[in-house]
């Protein structure tokens, strides 16, 4: 599913879409280069939610916890390599009753579940004033349900 997002606005329009069919315990993946707007559909997934807060990229940090209706994991493995997420305990949070918001999940592919939704999120001729491509896609069954109730509502 291809849409195209003109916007920090529509990016967060779109998250509060995504937050619509999104339910404990699912993961979604988001990729994307550095300042593609991967955060800011994060803030937007959080405020369909429910999420008040502030929304920030943990890139320092490696994760931040929002207490939404869901409660939201919000991972970015961009200063990791896949050996520093060993150590981690990454599965104890991606079993909990939570929804886990990966950033930069290729860094740990072979850690992660299988199955998610993915966001991928680029830049059109790499220019960050232009809008935003953004894919929403599946692996697995259950994961192409929510693309396929998404598209019902986009």
């Amino acid at each position: 599913m291809l849409i195209t997002v003109y916007s920090e606005e529509e990016m967060i329009s779109l998250g509060g879409l995504l937050a619509r069919v999104l339910e404990k315990n699912d993961v979604v993946y988001l990729i994307g280069e550095l300042g593609a707007g991967k955060t800011t559909l994060v803030r937007g997934i959080a405020r369909g939610l429910g999420y008040t807060g502030r929304v920030t990229s943990p890139t320092f940090t490696l994760m931040n916890i929002y207490a939404a209706d869901i409660k939201i994991f919000h991972f970015d493995f961009y200063r990791l390599q896949g050996n520093d997420l060993a150590d981690l305990g990454l599965e104890e949070y991606l079993e909990k009753d939570g929804l886990s918001l990966i950033e930069w999940p290729q860094v740990a592919d072979n850690l992660l579940p299988p199955e998610a939704l993915l966001v991928n999120i680029e830049l059109v001729e790499e220019d960050y004033e232009r809008e935003r491509l953004v894919t929403v896609s599946a692996r697995g069954q259950r994961y192409q349900a929510k693309v396929e109730e998404l598209r019902g509502i986009c």
